[in-house]
């Protein structure tokens, strides 16, 4: 693709253009699904490129291209973000090996951690996403895990000032980088050795697959968790992976109004009395505050019109939870997570208002 005179390319350029093939006459800009499970395969097994469709998929290549445009690195899909999470973890990990997690992470990496990792032998040091806190768990580990902004606090590290101190103690740092997308923060340019992502989310942005992926710079740890993909069959499937290429052409422009309307929803919020601890780092669509009670939370969150009650985060519609009611976060029971979606923000900020004062009345 043609470059601008500083030699990159603008985020909605890169998004839309990322993963295609050479334009062709009378071909399709994005070629369609390829659904195979054995391919046509004569003679040697190296005689062409797919051979079995839990290894290869032209799909996967064309999103693994995509994706690696986006994060400056080498990629691979998974058919969920935890799907992601558990290659790097479990693949990577063994007996006498010490895992740093967050404590104030998302409670599947600890569950995998505690449940799993420490069971077979491995050292787990959980540590909130603090500067201090995590630098002091480095030494002797083998791979240190953070999230950056984290989730749901918002908390947000200096990655490439991190990735000098873990390098420095013999470790591997990986970068769960969802909230921020690679449009918000290229952790691999910033010092880091794996970032890793739910395409669940900001990616794909509409809420109707699941997807991971694995970004990474150093040729044999992709090729152990290539490995892992064959072995395990943690592999997603065309269709999906053809709707994640699809859908990350337009990942810049939905971006850009998410971030906008986080940052007007935020302004709104810090200038209301009845709002406490209103966060938004900038990275990522996602803003956090308190209304104090779980009868206040639960009677703004019935009130939203706009807003739907939901987990997760990232797609084009607004939507917020109490995160108290999983029992799995450190949080008041007021807590609300907010995810920024497309709306118009004037509607959103109504909508917001409207269900504010419905909840002040409790």
């Amino acid at each position: 693709m043609p470059a601008r005179d500083d030699g990159r390319l603008g985020p909605s350029t890169r998004a839309a253009h990322a993963g295609l093939p050479e334009a062709a006459q009378g071909e399709p800009f994005l070629p369609g699904p390829v659904f195979a499970a054995p391919y046509h395969l004569q003679g040697p097994a190296d005689a062409a490129r797919y051979d079995y469709g839990r290894y290869e998929n032209p799909g996967w290549d064309r999103l693994e291209a995509a994706l690696g445009e986006l994060e400056g690195g080498d990629v691979l899909a998974f058919p969920s973000g935890m799907a992601a999470v558990t290659a790097v973890l479990v693949a990577v990990l063994g007996r006498g090996d010490v895992l740093v997690a967050p404590s104030d992470g998302y409670p599947a990496v600890r569950a995998i951690a505690s449940e799993h990792l420490e069971p077979r032998g491995v050292e787990v040091r959980f540590a909130p996403t603090d500067e201090r806190a995590v630098r002091g768990a480095v030494d002797g580990a083998t791979l240190v895990w953070v999230e950056s902004p984290s989730n749901p606090h918002l908390d947000v590290l200096d990655i490439a000032a991190l990735a000098t101190d873990v390098h420095a103690a013999g470790a591997t740092l990986a970068v769960d980088n969802t909230l921020a997308t690679p449009l918000g923060q290229r952790p691999l340019e910033m010092g880091a050795d794996i970032s890793m992502a739910s395409a669940t989310k900001y990616v794909t942005g509409h809420s109707d697959l699941l997807m991971g992926y694995v970004a990474v710079r150093d040729t044999a740890r992709l090729e152990a968790l290539r490995a892992w993909r064959r072995m395990t069959g943690s592999i997603p499937g065309p269709f999906e992976a053809w709707l994640a290429h699809r859908s990350l052409g337009t990942m810049a422009v939905r971006f850009e109004r998410q971030l906008a309307n986080a940052e007007a929803i935020t302004a709104f919020l810090r200038g209301r009395d009845d709002v406490a601890g209103a966060r938004w780092p900038g990275l990522g669509a996602v803003v956090c505050f308190d209304l104090g009670t779980e009868a206040r939370a639960q009677a703004f969150l019935s009130a939203c019109e706009l807003v739907a009650e939901a987990t997760s985060f990232g797609g084009i519609h607004t939507s917020a939870e109490r995160r108290a009611r999983w029992g799995t976060d450190a949080v008041g029971e007021g807590f609300i997570r907010l995810s920024a979606g497309i709306e118009d923000a004037p509607d959103l900020i109504a909508d917001l208002r409207r269900a504010l004062d419905a909840a002040a009345k409790t």
